[in-house]
């Protein structure tokens, strides 16, 4: 049992976790450079470990769930600092949280009342997903190169950050109705 936890992908999702503490501190101390950096690991351990439990057959249970908890846990708090910091708008922050709050509200109510379902993110979600931590990457930019042009990104970028991130967040009430009422 223990091989099936601690498969290399599993190990990258746990570094992952590891890395967040020090985002956070690096991000209130206006330590942008470093934080770039580990967010750039972050993202790559990321990825990585999705392409490792495909290739060496190390898909489990434990990684299903514990890979999207730490996207969401970087992504909340990133967010979070960022926002406190005035790097990002208040009203994005609260958006972003809000729909991760409606999902988590909904999936555990699913757990409680019909025991488990698998809903896998949407196309939707993972394009939210990813808009969100390539706002993340590009506000962090601002901070270390000072190039006006990622700042006129970041602008546009909360706009297209509310847009999927409304946009996912209606989807996956919709699919989830649906595939509620077929099961029910």
């Amino acid at each position: 049992m223990a091989s099936r936890v601690l498969t290399v992908p599993n190990q990258l999702t746990f570094l992952r976790l590891g890395f967040l503490p020090f985002f956070i501190v690096l991000i209130f101390y206006e330590k942008y450079p470093w934080a770039l950096l580990i967010l750039v690991l972050a993202a790559f351990t990321d990825g990585m470990d999705g392409v490792l439990a495909r290739s060496l057959n190390q898909k489990t249970a434990l990684g299903a769930y514990l890979d999207p908890i730490a996207d969401k846990l970087l992504l909340s708090s990133s967010f979070v600092a960022l926002a406190l910091l005035g790097k990002i708008p208040l009203w994005l922050t609260i958006l972003v949280l809000g729909r991760d709050v409606l999902i988590l509200t909904t999936a555990t109510v699913i757990l409680l009342v019909s025991g488990y379902r698998q809903f896998p993110p949407s196309i939707f979600g993972k394009i939210a997903t990813g808009a969100q931590v390539l706002m993340v990457f590009v506000v962090l930019s601002i901070e270390v190169f000072h190039l006006p042009i990622l700042e006129m990104m970041a602008d546009l970028l909360a706009y297209v950050v509310a847009g999927f991130t409304i946009f996912s967040g209606f989807h996956y009430s919709v699919v989830v109705a649906r595939r509620l009422h077929h099961h029910g």
